[in-house]
């Protein structure tokens, strides 16, 4: 089996490599100007039709797959790049590592912090302060100058985490 994946992974690289270059472009336009050119030839008929209707229906399913592949490896490679940049700077809050796998109510929450956070970095602007330092993030309820020492409780797959509200 991990043969099979290994082939499909290395083929699915190289027909994405393969059909981002611009040779491949002007070889599909040129697919398609040879395809007009035929239609006088075959009368315009419901087979000259369906020749290109087919093909293009084959194509575009088959790149659903190659791109939704690609996407996936590349979410992963800039995830794990991010989580190396994470973990390796100093004071970063590691329960970020993984917000990737979090549910939509929790990242919900973690969103409504930084959110808080960027208002009240503004208005420390506003005030003529820096907006510069690294609070903690915990508090759904106070703002990010108040809950720079509490602690936070765990998630229920064992994350810390801000609470989600329901």
């Amino acid at each position: 089996m991990a043969d099979h994946t290994s082939i499909y992974a290395h083929t699915a690289r190289w027909i994405a490599q393969l059909s981002g270059r611009p040779i491949t472009f002007l070889l599909a336009v040129g697919l398609i100007v040879v395809w007009l050119l035929t239609g006088p030839i075959f009368g315009y008929s419901d087979t000259w039709q369906l020749v290109i209707n087919t093909g293009t229906t084959i194509i575009t399913f088959l790149m659903v797959f190659l791109i939704q592949n690609t996407q996936n490896r590349d979410t992963v490679a800039m995830q794990l790049k991010l989580d190396e940049l994470i973990r390796a700077t100093r004071g970063a809050h590691l329960s970020l590592l993984d917000l990737e796998e979090l549910e939509e109510k929790e990242l919900a929450a973690f969103v409504r912090q930084y959110e808080a956070l960027a208002a009240f970095g503004r208005a420390q602007l506003d005030k003529g302060m820096t907006d510069t330092g690294t609070p903690e993030v915990v508090s759904q309820t106070e703002p990010p100058e108040k809950s720079l020492s509490r602690q936070r409780s765990g998630s229920p797959k064992g994350r810390t985490s801000p609470r989600a509200e329901s």
